[in-house]
């Protein structure tokens, strides 16, 4: 019972253990989960901060019956606080300038759609001032935003 070493078998000179030579054919996948991780962390990034990219001034709107306003570009918006004081976007600016800010930053001219957001304690002669000056300089498409009244 003794043990002997063959020529096709358990030596080191054997074929079947021939490591050095052998070349092992390069993985040319890529390797998608970092990609994946990095796109979900954006993905929620952005539907966190969506939300608080809206008009930036606190206006406590009216609420009316009127139906949703199907729209495809985004309006100049002009907003007037409770205190009295216009926005236009989200800039404060004084009534005087008003016609002059919308003519530089209006890029359809005169048929540009202009929003006027008022809060519900605002006093209406204000309102009725800005909507004023914006209708005499020439504007058309002029419009008074509100909330959906709610059914209770």
């Amino acid at each position: 019972m003794g043990m002997s070493v063959g020529a096709g078998g358990g030596g080191r000179g054997g074929r079947g253990h021939r490591r050095r030579g052998r070349h092992h054919a390069m993985i040319s996948e890529i390797n998608v989960t970092p990609m994946v991780d990095v796109m979900l962390v954006l993905l929620i990034i952005f539907m966190v901060a969506a939300p608080l990219l809206t008009v930036g001034v606190p206006i406590d709107l009216p609420d009316t019956q009127a139906k949703a306003m199907n729209v495809d570009t985004q309006p100049i918006t002009v907003s007037i606080n409770s205190a009295g004081q216009i926005y236009l976007q989200e800039t404060e600016i004084p009534v005087e300038e008003l016609v002059a800010k919308l003519q530089a930053i209006s890029k359809t001219g005169y048929d540009e759609r202009i929003f006027i957001r008022g809060d519900k304690s605002t006093d209406y002669g204000t309102a009725m001032k800005v909507m004023a000056r914006i209708s005499a300089a020439g504007y058309k498409n002029i419009g008074l935003v509100s909330l959906q009244e709610q059914d209770q």
